[in-house]
């Protein structure tokens, strides 16, 4: 028999058991019920997210091959060529090695994982971006039916990207950002959207992974000072502090110890940092701009008031920056890193910059940036073309090159 699945309210604690449901009667995102009291940092050897399967709502697909047993145990690596320009000691989560290059495989392998378990035949999402290639490959490693809803006006190549996985694409008319609620009422279908509670399941392990490293490792701390991430809808965000939350439930945490949480939006788009700075309670929607960082061009984010109780809980903020700020940060993660971001990536570090400008960031502190997808997807266009050397020649200027 399956187990029934549990959904709570960060804000009014009501409780449900329809997990198809996914906001609460308050108005408020749910997220899955956990008990986290009896948790302990795992002893299998397990590097995927099912090392932390205590903590979901669904069981191990340990009979399931494909690409959901691969998901998680991506790399953090310590920067020191970027402390300078980040102004603190600089670790980066690399996302980018999941199967299919962003971490939103995190929160499809959970998806897809209950969707098994419960013997759905479809599932889906509303995305043109990350999650709808996730959700995509996920579905098809798996043997499922996978129902992608995308606005009219896709570009054709990142059409193409999520094609390729053999999904049924729908291209909507009219307003797309009203897909997100009208997604909630179809039947036959089990969505796993930006917020939906089975995302924020999976994308939990993200942070579980990022303090049961900094734990295990010797980094002088038991956990970061602070965790920087980029924000859109807020479903990665509240998967981040609700990590936090149960890890503090164990005993791993205590709020002495607990990581400031910081989420950076572009300056184009910034519903959640204008609440921020406003002092506000609650997101209201914004007329977003144009801005490099697309994929978190977010103007009513589902899960914004969420995100406000996250930085306030933990001391944190949520800031936004230009994107002139961004492309200069990307290029740094990739000439001193050696990390090749999309653009909602590089928002973290440069937002950690702005961070340490400010004094709010030390220059001693242990700061994580969460970069969040793979840029070898983007466009990207040289600005000067290299040089052009005859073969006979190449010698003597390979030698005047090294020489200096």
């Amino acid at each position: 028999m399956t187990a029934e699945m549990t959904l709570a309210c960060y804000r009014c604690g009501n409780e449900v058991n329809a997990e198809t449901r996914a906001r609460c009667s308050c108005g408020e995102p749910l997220w899955p019920k956990t008990d986290a009291s009896d948790f302990s940092w795992p002893t299998v050897s397990d590097p995927s997210i099912w090392r932390y399967s205590a903590l979901f709502p669904v069981g191990h697909p340990s009979a399931t091959p494909g690409i959901i047993s691969a998901v998680g145990g991506t790399s953090l690596l310590r920067t020191p060529r970027l402390d300078e320009y980040a102004g603190c000691s600089l670790w980066i989560k690399d996302e980018s090695a999941n199967p299919t290059g962003s971490f939103k495989d995190r929160g499809s392998a959970v998806g897809v994982a209950r969707a098994l378990e419960t013997d759905d035949e479809w599932v889906g999402t509303v995305s043109h971006g990350n999650m709808a290639m996730s959700m995509a490959a996920t579905a098809a490693s798996a043997g499922l039916n996978c129902l992608v809803l995308v606005p009219d006006d896709i570009p054709t190549e990142r059409l193409a990207h999520i094609a390729q996985f053999g999904p049924t694409l729908v291209q909507v008319e009219g307003d797309y950002g009203q897909l997100y609620d009208v997604s909630h009422d179809f039947t036959g279908v089990r969505f796993v959207n930006s917020d939906a509670p089975l995302r924020v399941a999976g994308q939990k392990t993200t942070a579980l992974e990022i303090c049961e490293s900094f734990a295990a490792h010797g980094t002088g701390s038991t956990v970061p000072d602070a965790i920087v991430a980029p924000v859109s809808s807020g479903g990665h965000a509240s998967a981040i502090w609700n990590a936090l939350r149960e890890l503090r439930s164990a005993g791993l945490l205590d709020s002495a110890s607990l990581p400031r949480l910081y989420f950076v939006q572009a300056a184009a788009c910034d519903p959640i940092a204008r609440a921020y700075r406003e002092g506000a309670n609650e997101v209201a929607s914004v007329e977003g701009g144009e801005t490099v960082a697309y994929s978190i061009a977010n103007a009513s984010p589902p899960s914004g008031n969420r995100v406000l109780a996250a930085v306030r809980d933990t001391g944190g903020a949520v800031l936004s920056v230009e994107d002139d700020a961004i492309l200069d940060a990307k290029r740094h993660l990739a000439r001193r890193a050696g990390l090749c971001v999309e653009p909602a990536s590089a928002t973290t570090l440069a937002g950690i910059r702005r961070l340490s400008s400010a004094g709010e960031i030390g220059h001693g502190e242990s700061i994580v940036a969460i970069a969040t997808g793979t840029g070898f997807r983007e466009r990207s266009s040289m600005t000067d073309r290299p040089e052009s050397v005859r073969i006979d020649d190449l010698p003597s200027r390979v030698d005047s090159l090294v020489s200096g």
